[in-house]
């Protein structure tokens, strides 16, 4: 996995995508998500990395298999909010 964390003086979105689907553009009728180098490409990172990182997240954008059942896993998110694009899972978890 691939995980990236995008900081302003305000907030931080925590990105996790698998592996091989970095560079990827899925669509499925209205729905398009571009899985770009620039957002995602951070550094890899196995589960138990990501696992510390995630614990505290308040804003993650995952995409994929395992990064989304981290997030499933640690609580971030309920398997039936869960967005699949092209069978793809795709999850937004945003905090106010």
């Amino acid at each position: 996995m691939y995980l990236k964390i995008h900081k302003d003086k305000y907030s931080e979105v925590i990105a996790i995508c698998d592996e091989d689907l970095i560079g990827k553009t899925l669509e499925e009728g209205d729905l398009v998500i571009s899985i770009s180098e620039r957002f995602y490409k951070g550094y890899k990172v196995n589960e138990n990395e990501a696992i510390k990182i995630l614990k505290n997240a308040l804003n993650v954008n995952a995409v994929g298999e395992e990064s989304v059942q981290i997030c499933i896993k640690l609580g971030l998110i309920d398997e039936k909010n869960v967005l699949k694009i092209k069978g793809v899972p795709h999850a937004q978890i945003i905090t106010t």
